[in-house]
């Protein structure tokens, strides 16, 4: 069988095309690909900058809470034990030497729990170093500061000893649990508080749970107060979790954070 000489020239003419298209089309897709990589490298650098972002300003507001809890310790714990003490020490009789030596001894030990509390507030004047007790320490330390006022019941459970530090993701989850506290103690109408970190399957699982007044998810998400939700939804998505809410009004509230860790 014979091939013409129409069939030759529409044959090279064709490997022609094939040849001159190639390199075409392997520039286009070396121009998609870095396009794409770039947009990629462009949305890496704006999460990481929006991660730091929020990371400093949850390092803000640990810091901001950390100051109204020695504000308030100040006021309704330190102020009352030096307020006992003036009055035991200016209620001193001279003249009756074993009440006096009764009260001075019970001056002492107000003064010495006094500065037992002062060096224990210390402690909390920065965030950070809260966080350097590691997240177990650090919502322990929280806890006992919320059950002074004997308004809770309080229970803590881990089944963690330790925990590699991430001090980022831990710092999230911390302001996250402050935050979630803080809004029991507001809003809830609470009698106890239960609180559970846990480490399965690679995650650590954070639940908060109080036997609250619990209220409407939906409507609650929807009004501008509902903005603390927001935010806690917010947080979680950017250390690559999860969280779920179990509520409703007259059910108390359980708030669940699960992270990759």
């Amino acid at each position: 069988m014979q091939i013409s000489s129409k069939e030759v020239f529409f044959l090279i003419s064709l490997i022609t095309i094939i040849f001159l298209m190639a390199p075409l089309f392997l520039m286009v897709y070396v121009n998609l690909y870095n396009r794409r990589k770039k947009k990629h490298i462009e949305e890496t650098a704006s999460l990481k900058r929006s991660f730091e972002n929020e990371l400093l300003k949850s390092q803000m507001e640990v810091q901001e809470q950390t100051l109204k809890t020695i504000a308030y310790d100040l006021h309704d714990n330190i102020g009352q034990l030096l307020g006992l003490t003036i009055i035991t020490l200016g209620s001193i009789k001279i003249d009756d030497p074993v009440k006096a030596t009764e009260k001075i001894a019970a001056a002492e030990d107000l003064a010495k729990r006094s500065v037992k509390e002062i060096r224990a507030l210390s402690r909390l004047l920065h965030g950070e170093e809260l966080i350097s007790r590691g997240l177990i320490g650090a919502i322990a330390f929280e806890l006992d500061w919320v059950g002074k006022s004997q308004l809770y019941k309080i229970s803590y459970h881990s089944n963690i000893k330790t925990l590699p530090a991430k001090a980022g993701i831990e710092t999230m989850i911390f302001r996250l649990f402050q935050e979630t506290l803080h809004n029991i103690i507001r809003h809830a109408k609470a009698l106890e508080i239960m609180i559970n970190l846990d480490f399965i399957n690679d995650q650590l699982i954070l639940s908060i749970a109080d036997d609250g007044i619990g209220f409407d998810f939906t409507e609650t998400r929807e009004l501008h107060k509902g903005m603390g939700l927001q935010n806690i939804q917010k947080r979680v998505a950017m250390i690559g979790g999860t969280v779920t809410f179990d509520t409703a009004p007259g059910k108390g509230t359980t708030i669940t954070i699960a992270t990759p860790y």
